[in-house]
């Protein structure tokens, strides 16, 4: 191991030994740790018993955590005539139709979440091998392929959270900035939770949630306790 910096070994000392704590203990390690110059994102990583092989294991789903994320969201949206100008209206920072799927052809994908209505869909799909990977592919089952778009953009804007299980089932997310008091981020992290255990796909077989981990994004990381965080 590389020569470790003084804030990072003090973090690892007061981690020391603390594993399966509750989420508030956890909550309560990560925040006090969480020391860089920049308001850290506090993240949870759940690693679930899920084959992302099958179809019938896929896990994804969309949270509005009750305290947001701390984070202002860049949202795009492929519409036209009417449903362009609603998108504006709501708040959306792009708003595009075939202009927006060069744009985003040529490498610029400057926002953090996608929405579109369901007649752009055979424009957006070309770009399904560029927003696939970046988890921003618009879809139904997540509210992003809609026609009130208005609440689309104002759901984005507003704290909500996507997720999808990667490769060995893990999921992750961030729910919130150290600078959030300990009761909100110990909220946000309920609901994450809330939210991917009623995820749960019906393929799955035997134990579901494997491990829960929070973290800052400097940080060391801390498990929480399954049994204390099903409370």
């Amino acid at each position: 191991m590389g020569k470790v910096g003084k804030r990072t070994k003090k973090a690892m000392e007061a981690f020391n030994g603390k594993s399966n704590v509750s989420i508030e203990e956890a909550v309560k390690l990560v925040k006090s740790n969480a020391t860089a110059k920049f308001d850290e994102t506090i993240e949870i990583a759940m690693n679930l018993g899920v084959d992302t092989r099958h179809a019938d294991q896929m896990v994804r789903g969309v949270v509005g955590l009750p305290n947001g994320t701390g984070k202002s969201m860049r949202v795009a949206v492929f519409a036209r005539d009417a449903k362009a100008q609603e998108a504006k209206d709501a708040g959306a920072d792009i708003v595009g139709a075939e202009d927006l799927m060069e744009t985003v052809q040529a490498g610029t994908i400057d926002f953090d979440r996608c929405i579109a209505t369901p007649d752009m869909m055979p424009i957006v799909g070309r770009l399904g091998k560029v927003l696939g990977p970046r988890n921003l592919m618009p879809n139904p089952k997540v509210g992003t392929v809609t026609v009130d778009v208005t609440e689309a953009v104002k759901a984005a804007k507003g704290g909500e959270v996507q997720f999808r299980a990667e490769k060995g089932g893990v999921v992750h997310a961030g729910i919130g900035k150290a600078s959030f008091d300990e009761k909100q981020l110990v909220e946000n992290v309920n609901a994450f939770i809330d939210a991917v255990a009623k995820a749960k796909p019906t393929g799955t077989k035997g134990s579901y949630m494997k491990g829960i981990t929070l973290s800052s994004t400097m940080g060391p990381g801390v498990t929480v306790s399954i049994d204390k965080s099903a409370g």
